[in-house]
């Protein structure tokens, strides 16, 4: 076990620092680190991402950059125990999402939504607003922007002062994106929530309880968007290299 970041046990996944943490410490390790207001790039890993870092030097420092990874795909928990180093569980991104909203009721928190299309994110803040009325949504902008317009998205997120800020550009650009800025952005938490916009506002379903079950969440995707297959791809291609690579897996840096 290494201790990349001060307090946070981790494992090493490929040279990648993933958190052991179940959902319960990550949450009240970042509620304190929202009370402490120090900025945290947290970073939802899957095999997909992993294979993005094996492939790509630049994608795996940027990665190694981020306070907090916390292994989403059960692609990354079975990796950790095929490498003899256990994490505790699973934490998915929309469930962490909606554990911190659930923090931000009962503290007074503000939260800041960037990403997917406009009458998405509209919709998102909508409903999120309704859930959970004591968090403040202090603003939300769709991720049609390219990067002349970061210095006016970061202004307008500055501005808001939130405590949590929630990015859904697809992990290819928000993750570059908030390791790129967020000494600039000064947000407590910023977290990367894919498709979760999507799911959020109705636009998309989440898998079926069933399907979580079963761990087959990625099958159900999938299923319901064939566009999805190139990459998942990367999935098998995961399996495999975690089966060839476990006796040195966790020992890579």
């Amino acid at each position: 076990m290494t201790m990349i970041k001060e307090g946070i046990p981790t494992v090493s996944v490929f040279g990648v620092p993933v958190c052991k943490w179940g959902m319960k410490e990550t949450v009240a390790y970042l509620t304190e680190v929202v009370a402490a207001k120090t900025p945290h790039h947290v970073i939802t890993a899957n095999p997909i991402m992993m294979m993005a870092a094996i492939e790509n030097p630049e994608y795996k420092a940027m990665m190694k950059t981020a306070e907090l990874i916390v292994p989403d795909g059960t692609g990354l928990v079975w990796a950790a125990q095929k490498g003899g180093d256990p994490v505790t569980e699973r934490v998915p991104g929309y469930d962490l999402l909606h554990e911190l909203m659930k923090q931000g009721e009962r503290r007074g928190w503000k939260v800041y939504l960037l990403g997917a299309a406009p009458d998405v994110v509209k919709e998102t803040a909508r409903r999120l607003a309704l859930q959970y009325p004591g968090t403040t949504i202090a603003g939300y902008r769709d991720g049609y922007f390219g990067p002349d317009q970061d210095p006016e998205v970061i202004n307008e997120i500055v501005k808001a002062a939130p405590d949590l800020l929630f990015v859904a550009r697809g992990a290819d650009t928000q993750e570059p994106w908030i390791a790129k800025y967020k000494d600039v952005l000064r947000v407590p938490v910023m977290m990367g929530v894919g498709g979760s916009f999507d799911v959020i506002s109705g636009r998309t379903k989440r898998a079926p309880v069933a399907f979580q079950k079963l761990r087959l969440e990625w099958l159900y995707r999938l299923l319901k968007e064939p566009t999805r297959f190139r990459r998942m791809l990367a999935l098998p291609k995961f399996a495999v290299r975690v089966l060839r690579e476990k006796e040195n897996l966790t020992k890579m840096g």
